[in-house]
């Protein structure tokens, strides 16, 4: 993935964001995306692909691992504001979850520790 470029810095709208990005929610002007494994240790390799893909885009979720459930949220904290970078790696978390046969709990977010 090439360095960011200027369009990487332009703010996008909150409701573009999010029909950018279906699998994803926006929570407090964050895309967040929870996902629940079969095991901790799926959940685990799980976070260690999204690492790579992080690095190849030059962008970086914060990552909450509870048992077998990971929660991610995407920013642009240089920008303070969603861009497109944001909707780029959250469109491949979303490819990579599905990959990994994770249950999508992004819509109906239960809560809890699994």
């Amino acid at each position: 993935m090439p360095a960011h470029d200027d369009a990487d810095r332009i703010p996008i709208a909150e409701d573009r964001a999010a029909r950018a990005a279906p699998a994803w929610r926006i929570v407090d002007g964050r895309l967040e995306h929870a996902v629940r494994f079969a095991t901790f240790v799926e959940a685990i390799a799980f976070v260690g692909e999204v690492a790579a893909l992080a690095e190849a885009h030059d962008h970086h979720p914060d990552i909450d691992i509870r048992h077998r459930r990971v929660r991610l949220a995407l920013s642009s904290h240089d920008v303070g504001a969603l861009t497109a970078r944001d909707v780029r790696l959250a469109n491949a978390i979303a490819d990579l979850a599905v990959r990994f046969g994770a249950d999508d709990e992004t819509r109906g977010d239960a809560g809890g520790t699994g």
